[in-house]
């Protein structure tokens, strides 16, 4: 062994704790050869993903940057739904291409170019767009870049499936969650120096280092070994929904795991509205949006980690403990809300339970993602996972509509009781999935 490959083998074991880095449990023996190679170059193109992730935030980064062009107002209504729903519905249409390829990471590439593209698109538009044209630009370029991420994402799974083992690949996530959540700390510490400027220059800093984000992942995924997958049963688009949907009706299995994941989605949800009540005790400057960043940095810093280990022995207790903590958060910032003074005119106390909402939905996400990978086989990896996509993305764009509604009759406090109803349905039905990392 070259002392490369061997500084590359104690790094690996020292990261996941693993005393032989040439035990396997489910890929083949060639692919075990370059898992401690592998294992970085997934972690280096996460970090890139995850950072760029973080920087142009819907959440977050965006309604800020729509605020600074003086955009209408019910633009930002529409950033969350463009954002998930529009990487989520178009997966089961490309699950079958995917199958076609021997070689998957090139899709996994193609994705983050589409999306260091779009980032730039809203870098540019950061320094020269103006109101509503602005920012109609800024929401196109959201679609571009939401299809470039539907497209890695499936890829991305595929492809870890292949060449990280079982029981590593939650460890894999938890690291590069921890990394990449202590750089958006630094980004956020630095904002909060510039207090009440509005700072069009540093949302275009931000939105650039996402781009470059971006380009880190294509060229970090493009360097992973990859050895051929199978290409039998490949499928038109067409021939991949009616698949699909004959496995929603005879696998309950998989028909549970969506129904629980729909119910999870209440912490995807909370989020932008717990960001509202914060925003609107701080405006569009960027002293409250460091702040806003800064605590989401931290937060998973220091979660994804823990939710890694913990998923790589039990995928479905992570997403039950983090459904139940997203429970907690929600209602809590409902009661903030109606509190008096103090406690509700600061953007502190918004920012604290923001801060454990996002440490539940690093574990939503986190356990979700190991489930359903470690859930299917090699054959049908990439057409669950492209299913579970779709579906959940049908429902982010109606249920969205329907919270919008809700918002709309009785506030962002009321809604948020709702989604906390939600996240403990989906704690029960966490409860009730079957194991798969036995």
């Amino acid at each position: 062994m070259s002392d490369r490959a061997s500084s590359l083998t104690r790094l690996y074991e020292r990261l996941t704790g693993d005393e032989d880095s040439r035990l396997c449990k489910d890929i083949p023996d060639a692919a075990c050869h370059e898992q401690p190679g592998n294992f970085l170059r997934h972690l280096l193109a996460s970090l890139g993903n995850k950072l760029a992730d973080e920087l142009s935030s819907a959440r977050l980064v965006l309604p800020w940057l729509l605020g600074a062009l003086g955009a209408p107002v019910w633009m930002v209504g529409f950033l969350v739904p463009i954002r998930e729903a529009g990487a989520l519905l178009p997966q089961v249409f490309v699950a079958g291409y995917i199958r076609l390829k021997a070689i998957r990471k090139g899709v996994w590439v193609t994705g983050g170019i589409v999306q260091a593209l779009a980032a730039l698109v809203m870098a540019i538009m950061a320094l020269f767009g103006q109101g509503a044209w602005g920012g109609a630009i800024v929401l196109a370029a959201l679609v571009m870049l939401s299809l470039g991420r539907g497209l890695s994402s499936i890829a991305t799974k595929d492809v870890l499936g292949k060449t990280i083992s079982k029981q590593r690949r939650g460890t894999l996530m938890g690291w590069s969650g921890s990394v990449a959540g202590a750089i958006t700390l630094a980004v956020g510490a630095v904002l909060m120096l510039f207090g009440d400027r509005p700072g069009q220059i540093a949302l275009a800093i931000l939105l650039l280092i996402a781009t470059l984000g971006w380009a880190l992942n294509a060229l970090w995924a493009s360097r992973i070994k990859e050895e051929p997958g199978a290409t039998e049963g490949g499928m038109n688009v067409w021939s991949s929904l009616g698949e699909g949907l004959r496995l929603l009706r005879t696998d309950r299995h998989f028909l549970h795991f969506n129904m629980a994941r729909a119910l999870l989605l209440s912490s995807a949800l909370a989020l932008p509205y717990i960001a509202l009540l914060g925003q609107q005790q701080s405006g569009s400057n960027l002293g409250g949006l460091g702040i806003m960043i800064l605590v989401s940095g931290l937060a998973g810093m220091l979660a994804s980690p823990i939710w890694g280990k913990l998923a790589d022995r039990s995928s479905r207790k992570v997403m039950r403990d983090s459904a139940a903590i997203a429970a907690l958060c929600c209602a809590a910032a409902a009661l903030i809300a109606w509190l008096p003074g103090a406690w509700s005119d600061s953007v502190w106390p918004y920012a604290l339970v923001y801060a454990l909402l996002v440490i539940a939905h690093a574990g939503v996400r986190l356990g979700r993602k190991a489930y359903v990978i470690d859930m299917a086989g090699s054959d049908k990896r990439a057409l669950y996972v492209a299913l579970s996509n779709t579906f959940t993305g049908i429902l982010m764009l109606l249920v969205g509509g329907l919270l919008g509604a809700i918002a709309h009759f009785t506030g962002s406090a009321g809604l948020l009781l709702v989604l906390a109803l939600c996240a403990l349905g989906a704690t029960a039905s966490s409860q009730r999935l079957p194991e798969v990392e036995m």
